[in-house]
């Protein structure tokens, strides 16, 4: 016998937890099917911990700027603390039962085994089928993806997952991959006093962002004693039982840790998307500005390839619920996603990079300031790296994109995100009233290198 329900929700990552609460706090009967963790990778292996471990990190590099500045310091790293309060207060021992607790508190009907679609409106779990009366949400994330790479699977090499659950910083790591991921985690481990080198087979770090903020990750790494390796191409690697060691041409690279960080693959495969006309070979699942992605199937987060954010799986979900429940609302709208990489600097950007914006034949006109040359750099003198780019479309007088890099680049990046979302014509922006002395107010340098 199945069971019926409204709504079957696959995936209770962030948006899927929430969307799943949402639907049964307005009513609806709601089946919610997790076969690893209630609240996904974030809480537990991504944005809550190693933001413990990058404040952590950043508080021994303070430390560390106190010579010249305000006396003198003398710092001990210690892994102990960071790896106890990532496990007693960030995830009770990688344990979900409060997320649960929480979520069936709601009314919610949670069912803990792989969900697979087996017919349309029909989810099987386990040995038991559900019936949506309403439709299916899915929201089943992505894993940690190595890449092929000669003799990499028989080694014991770290993802994401492992190295949060770290119980001491090691004496070497080799990070294989320059992206966020990556450099949050080499930085992290280097201010901890292990040994980093960064491989990357692009020719630099943060592909995906401006080229200012790969050059000045860069420099910021190699000053702080981090190898930076990019351009390469990684011919195998081998485990001995103790040491790495990855062969990159004629040159052997050892460390005691291997970190792959090379980017993550969408969780689709044997889910029986065939069954309501999807295809599991999809590296994403398209969807309309509800999130409907076939008739009575919505998809929300990673797997729609929108941006893999918790705060995007957040907002998909919510305009998901309204759908669901035959509210209106606003369709997504994806010109201002947001996205911080917590380096130190921090680099926040929003929207379309230069790059990407010529590459969509747009109008640009470009405008930097450097965070050394404002009042307030100049006032934080140590730690001062950073800068602020807005690219602007001149024929529409709006900004498309851009990025704020440097100490609290993610807060100052709040004030860029809304222009670009509201579309503020940039002479209003020159308009403003920019409070002195703040970071922020390198956005109205920016905006002055913009009309010159």
């Amino acid at each position: 016998m199945a069971d019926e329900v409204d709504v079957v929700v696959i995936g209770l990552g962030p948006g899927g937890e929430d969307a799943a609460g949402r639907l049964a706090e307005a009513g609806l009967s709601v089946a919610a099917v997790e076969s690893r963790l209630v609240g996904g990778e974030c809480p537990y292996y991504a944005c809550v911990p190693t933001k413990m471990m990058v404040r952590a990190a950043g508080l021994l590099e303070e430390a560390r700027r106190v010579p010249g500045m305000a006396g003198e310091a003398t710092v001990t790293p210690d892994w102990g603390p960071v790896a106890a309060r990532i496990r007693d207060e960030a995830t009770d021992s990688w344990d979900d039962k409060a997320a649960a607790d929480r979520l069936t508190g709601m009314g919610v009907r949670l069912v803990r085994g792989e969900g697979r679609i087996t017919a349309p409106g029909e989810v099987t779990v386990n040995d038991q089928v559900f019936r949506a009366r309403r439709g299916i949400l899915l929201n089943t994330g992505t894993a940690p993806a190595a890449p092929p790479i000669d003799g990499l699977a028989d080694t014991p090499f770290w993802t994401n997952r492992e190295a949060v659950q770290a119980t001491e910083a090691p004496a070497s790591l080799i990070v294989l991959g320059g992206g966020v991921v990556g450099a949050e985690m080499a930085q992290v481990f280097s201010r901890f006093g292990t040994r980093v080198t960064v491989v990357e087979a692009a020719d630099r770090l943060l592909l995906n962002e401006e080229p200012e903020s790969s050059a000045l990750i860069r420099d910021v790494f190699e000053r702080e004693g981090i190898g930076v390796r990019t351009g390469v191409d990684v011919t195998g690697v081998g485990h001995d039982g103790t040491e790495f060691t990855m062969r990159l041409g004629d040159e052997a690279l050892p460390a005691e840790r291997l970190l792959v960080a090379t980017g993550r693959r969408p969780n689709l495969k044997g889910l029986g998307l065939a069954h309501v006309g999807l295809d599991e070979d999809a590296r994403r699942l398209s969807v309309d500005g509800h999130m409907r992605a076939a008739d009575g199937v919505w998809a929300i987060g990673d797997i729609t390839g929108m941006g893999a954010f918790t705060h995007v799986s957040m907002y998909q979900g919510a305009i998901a619920v309204r759908d669901i429940l035959g509210e209106e609302g606003p369709p997504a709208a994806y010109r201002a996603v947001p996205r911080v990489t917590f380096t130190d600097p921090e680099i926040g950007s929003v929207g379309l990079t230069e790059a990407q914006a010529r590459d969509q034949n747009l109008p640009v006109r470009t405008g930097t300031a450097r965070i050394p040359d404002s009042t307030r750099g100049w006032i934080q003198k140590a730690g001062n790296d950073g800068f602020v780019k807005l690219v602007e479309n001149p024929e529409w007088g709006t900004l498309v994109g851009a990025t704020a890099a440097g100490p609290a680049g993610g807060e100052v990046l709040g004030f860029l995100a809304v222009a670009v979302h509201t579309e503020t014509p940039t002479a209003v922006l020159r308009d403003m009233i920019y409070a002195y002395p703040t970071f922020h107010r390198a956005i109205e340098s920016a905006l002055a290198d913009l009309s010159a």
